[in-house]
């Protein structure tokens, strides 16, 4: 018998987005008990159940709505194969049995998931901010002393090297992904990989200087041409926070993140938006 909770607590450490669907209110007949429980992830595998035939089946089809949206919310359902009256708000499933049930769709999982790629001073500040805001963090870096000298802070650590991790593992759109590795060339690297494979974060910046953030454009035009969509992407990176220190300068990036996850991208106080060299690229969309 499976330990359902024990099954979610499973997952969720392994930083799988799921949804835990409860029964929680039931009138009339049907399959769907008060209490019943059923977990469904990404790719649509599943353990319980919520009375299985059409209110399951559709239950299960939510789920990829509500990993999308990355919220919980509660949805009512007729169970009648025949016109009956339908509340407000409720949606109706051809099934036999009569009655109502309300489903509540529970998501289980991080804000979002963020690649740091670079394990220095920055890097690891970065992530011990990160992952107490339920931000799950991989941190890669090619150097071995490097990744051994961490603490607990990243959920995952990568000792791999920096283009050779994304080309084995990828990542998916609309992550979040923070370049501050030990070489310029490094940054470019990665920068290039995102642009070749025509990757779409949702969040990817660069610790940088402004004059490497324009350097970097001016390489990556004459690569991949004048059409690339640079809208998502921060550098210099952070808020205007003030101060140089790796705990400061990774407060300046996680507000940032914060800011971009809550929309709140309607503030003046980018590092980007001082380079004025640079506004024609964040601009496109």
């Amino acid at each position: 018998m499976i330990d359902f909770y024990s099954k979610v607590a499973e997952y969720k450490n392994l930083g799988k987005d799921l949804v835990v669907v409860t029964v929680t209110e039931k009138s009339g007949m049907g399959p769907a008990d008060v209490g019943k429980k059923m977990a469904v992830l990404e790719d649509g595998s599943a353990f319980g159940t919520v009375g299985g035939g059409a209110i399951e089946f559709y239950a299960r089809n939510k789920c990829k709505e509500v990993i999308e949206r990355r919220e919980s919310f509660t949805e009512k359902y007729c169970l009648y194969d025949r016109e009956v009256h339908v509340d407000d708000g409720e949606v109706k499933l051809n099934m036999a049995c009569g009655g109502h049930v309300t489903l509540f769709y529970e998501f289980v999982g991080p804000k979002n998931y963020v690649y740091i790629f670079g394990a220095g001073h920055c890097g690891a500040a970065l992530a011990r901010i990160l992952r107490p805001l339920n931000f799950f963090v991989t941190i890669i870096d090619e150097r071995d002393y490097v990744i051994d000298a961490l603490d607990d802070s990243a959920n995952i650590k990568v000792n791999k090297g920096f283009v050779q991790y994304i080309e084995e593992n990828g990542i998916p759109d609309n992550r979040y992904i923070v370049v501050c590795t030990p070489s310029h060339q490094n940054d470019y690297n990665v920068l290039d990989k995102i642009l070749e494979l025509k990757m779409k974060p949702r969040y990817f910046g660069m610790l940088c200087s402004k004059k490497k953030v324009t350097d970097y454009f001016t390489r990556a035009v004459e690569k991949y041409g004048e059409d690339i969509d640079f809208s998502n992407f921060y550098s210099p990176i952070g808020l205007q926070t003030g101060g140089d220190s790796p705990e400061e300068v990774a407060i300046s990036i996680a507000s940032e993140i914060l800011s971009v996850f809550y929309k709140k991208e309607d503030l003046s106080s980018h590092m980007r938006d001082t380079v004025k060299e640079s506004q024609k690229y964040f601009k496109k969309r």
